[in-house]
């Protein structure tokens, strides 16, 4: 699969053959990719000096099938594109300022709005069942992706007793940490713009031991997919300093669920054991305790 760069690999492609108009829309977005993404046919044409038709039917050229599917080219080119500090200016630019509150909230919303009207549900089934076959369940996601890795380990610790939440700082520490796996285990590796080579590297060498590989990933356009047998993809925000990691959270939140309900006895047995322990050794707040702490209060001051 062609993946990396798949847009500007299609107008270096076709470039001799474009009309002049096509000509001035070819390097206005090779130059200005980031502004470019934000704009509609007809802002786009404006300001390169063509027509909305003449965009629409350069998008053709290049193999989309309409000027939406350019932009989400587009959108993909952006995510591994823009550095840390383009980002932030990206940000300030697309966010209306005087409300960023419900700007913020409101792309989030529609994330998973995307993810929802795009995920395979065959394919999420897939992946469950290859959690539940395996032997051990290996997770892996660094940086801003160790959030989202944490959070499904805490939770599949609950559920499964063959669980590896790979904690590590260094591609040497990593490999230190998964050189025992085998055909039978399964590897889910988590990874978002920018991708991290630590995780690209583990999905790697996982392939070479014949380990299933599940990615959580926003994109079938993500480097994650050539290492995968399962891909669960969920959208996040494509050029914002702040990962948005919402839709990816939902996903894993629907994930833990399929599983919970796959093994319901197991976990009503575990959860049982759990809530003997919590209260035993005080794990969580009691309101009972707070009320006696409250009661004590007001008899001392009686007092």
């Amino acid at each position: 699969m062609n993946r990396q760069n798949d847009l500007v690999k299609r107008i270096n492609n076709n470039y001799s053959k474009f009309s002049k108009g096509q000509k001035l829309l070819a390097n206005y977005i090779i130059d200005h990719y980031e502004k470019a993404v934000f704009l509609t046919a007809a802002r786009l044409g404006k300001i390169v000096g063509v027509s909305e038709s003449t965009v629409v039917r350069f998008a053709n050229e290049l193999g989309y099938d309409g000027y939406p599917k350019l932009q989400r080219a587009l959108e993909e080119l952006v995510k591994t594109k823009l550095t840390s500090i383009q980002r932030v200016e990206v940000t300030t630019d697309r966010i209306d300022q005087s409300h960023v509150l419900r700007s913020v909230l409101q792309s989030d919303a529609d994330k998973i709005k995307y993810t929802l009207e795009e995920i395979e549900e065959a394919v999420f089934d897939q992946a469950v069942d290859m959690i539940l076959e395996a032997k051990t369940i290996y997770i892996i996601g660094v940086r801003s992706s160790a959030t989202l890795a944490n959070f499904l380990g805490f939770y599949f610790n609950l559920v499964f007793d063959n669980v590896k939440l790979i904690h590590t700082n260094s591609v040497s520490e990593m490999f230190e940490q998964i050189y025992r796996l085998r055909d039978d285990d399964v590897v889910i590796g988590i990874s978002f713009p920018r991708y991290s080579k630590r995780t690209l590297k583990a999905m790697e060498f996982a392939k070479t031991r014949n380990a299933s590989v599940i990615t959580i990933t926003d994109s079938l356009l993500s480097p994650m997919i050539q290492f995968a047998d399962c891909s669960l993809i969920a959208r996040s925000d494509m050029a914002s300093f702040v990962d948005s990691l919402v839709a990816p959270l939902s996903l894993i939140n629907a994930l833990i669920v399929a599983l919970c309900i796959k093994k319901k006895d197991v976990v009503v047995e575990a959860l049982g054991s759990l809530e003997q322990i919590w209260t035993e050794y005080q794990v969580y707040d009691n309101d009972d305790d707070l009320n006696i702490g409250y009661n004590l209060n007001l008899k001392s001051d009686k007092i």
